[in-house]
């Protein structure tokens, strides 16, 4: 997992978390990324101060992180603790759902129609979809719903 500070246009600030880099990338490109608090779809990722480990020779006493620079001056508000205890929530409902799952990447589509018109067996699955093919699949009639949390390829995880 990834996890990047991200920023609207509007200076709002918040986490997103990916599988992989090019998972955020797609992401983007796709319009799938927005603001959680202005719902706001102009986002990018955030100035942020990395995370490194002290070596185990070095200093013990702790080391203040400086705090990230805010996009465009905005204030910036942590997020309220329920709001994250419900994010890891359906982080962990979601991960108990597709747990028995098949990825089948950009056939998602594809896949959900067959078994929709008994071209091929029912099978519980998830994948890419565009949203334009995941709106064309509702309007077939075909129950589709996007995982809340990003998930990555099986063989592009770390």
């Amino acid at each position: 997992m990834i996890v990047f500070d991200l920023a609207c246009s509007h200076s709002h600030r918040f986490e997103g978390w990916f599988r992989s880099s090019e998972d955020y990338a797609d992401q983007l490109a796709n319009g799938l990324l927005q603001c959680p608090q202005c719902g706001c779809e102009k986002v990018g990722k955030a100035p942020m101060a990395p995370a490194v480990p002290a070596k185990s020779n070095g200093r013990t006493e702790i080391v203040a992180q400086p705090k990230p620079a805010a996009v465009s001056g905005g204030s910036e508000k942590a997020l309220p603790t329920k709001l994250v205890e419900a994010m890891k929530a359906l982080a962990r409902v979601q991960a108990e759902t597709i747990k028995d799952s098949t990825w089948v990447g950009e056939e998602f589509a594809k896949q959900s129609r067959e078994m929709h018109y008994g071209e091929r067996d029912e099978a519980l699955i998830h994948g890419k979809a565009t949203p334009k093919e995941a709106q064309e699949l509702l309007e077939e009639g075909i129950a589709v719903a996007p995982l809340l949390i990003p998930v990555a390829p099986p063989d592009k995880l770390n």
